[in-house]
């Protein structure tokens, strides 16, 4: 598991790396880490929050087998990020709890 300089686990503390991510690639999945977001079709992307940051957002898509995909709003076309169910729930509590204000 990744530690932050602090020694911390970080903000996926409670997942190990087996538990969290497989890319895909290789396998018979179609849908991997990287991927064009373009491939994984036009509807169903959602902007989960939005600022004064001129339009620039991090759009979201839950797939039908519960991964969830993150691309950037201004590059639909460009590489879509591909995330468990775990791996967003852990990052989303972790950020709740404050593991991600270095962030900020």
């Amino acid at each position: 598991m990744d530690r932050f300089n602090d020694g911390s686990a970080g903000i996926f503390a409670a997942a190990t790396h087996d538990d969290l991510h497989d890319s895909g690639r290789g396998s018979a999945d179609a849908i991997y880490n990287g991927m064009p977001a373009a491939d994984l079709g036009a509807d169903g992307w959602r902007k989960p929050w939005s600022g004064g940051n001129g339009g620039s957002c991090v759009e979201a898509k839950k797939l039908n087998d519960g991964r969830v995909a993150l691309r950037q709003s201004t590059d639909p076309d460009g590489p879509a990020l591909i995330y468990t169910n775990l791996e967003i729930t852990t990052f989303i509590q972790g950020a709740k709890a404050g593991q991600a204000d270095f962030l900020l």
